[in-house]
């Protein structure tokens, strides 16, 4: 059988990228990640493999194409079904897509709005953002991770974003912690994991990002 091609196209501090190198990670899988240039120009192959949306993640199996982040991650735990990602009994599994799709909707957009606003609006952006985190532990609720006992799905699909939360609480003079002490406490348990810890950015470099950003905006 000839070796398979598994190629991501990545930028460093997406957290939508790092979703699919943790869930590779996790079932062990090799790839050749490729660092695009988001603001230099795109590469040719990130165009014609993402036409639509021309954005990163996007995953390359044996030269076929699959976008949208957590669309690859079960893209992943489908074709690499051990150890398995999302639960065996279709109720699990809907309630686990069901949750992805609220973070995917709610957590980065809601955080973004803190480091893009001042005054009032910040404040208003902070307790948005706030308000979403105490949902997520709400559905964590008592449990180490939010597919019960073990590292799954979900948190794969969480967790990248954590990497950011230094750069909202910054920006909008609060911590997590004092808010979301349970989701605080998952996230230690998540940088416990070898997949998290070696492959989540450094959050002051995100820090930095998000500064030079904020200039390239025009938001200084």
């Amino acid at each position: 059988m000839s070796k398979e091609e598994v190629v991501l196209l990545d930028f460093w501090a997406s957290p939508f990228c790092l979703k699919v190198k943790i869930a590779l990670d996790e079932k062990g899988v090799a790839h050749e990640g490729r660092e695009e240039d988001l603001f230099g120009g795109k590469s040719e192959l990130l165009l014609k493999s993402n036409p639509i949306y021309q954005k990163v993640p996007v995953f390359l199996h044996n030269g076929k194409p699959v976008c949208e982040s957590t669309n690859i991650v079960g893209y992943i735990d489908e074709t690499w079904p051990s150890p398995p990602l999302l639960p065996p009994c279709p109720y699990g599994r809907a309630r686990d897509r069901f949750w992805a799709d609220f973070i995917d909707k709610k957590v980065f957009d809601a955080g973004n709005k803190i480091w893009k606003t001042k005054g009032e609006q910040l404040e208003v952006a902070k307790k948005d953002f706030i308000e979403i985190l105490k949902q997520l532990e709400g559905a964590l609720g008592q449990k180490d991770y939010f597919g019960a006992d073990s590292f799954g799905f979900v948190d794969i699909i969480a967790i990248p974003f954590t990497s950011w939360f230094y750069a909202y609480e910054k920006y909008g003079s609060f911590k997590v912690e004092d808010h979301c002490p349970k989701l605080s406490a998952w996230m230690k348990r998540c940088m416990e994991r070898e997949s998290v810890a070696k492959l989540l950015p450094d959050p002051e470099k995100v820090y930095e990002f998000v500064i030079m950003f904020r200039k390239m905006n025009g938001i200084e």
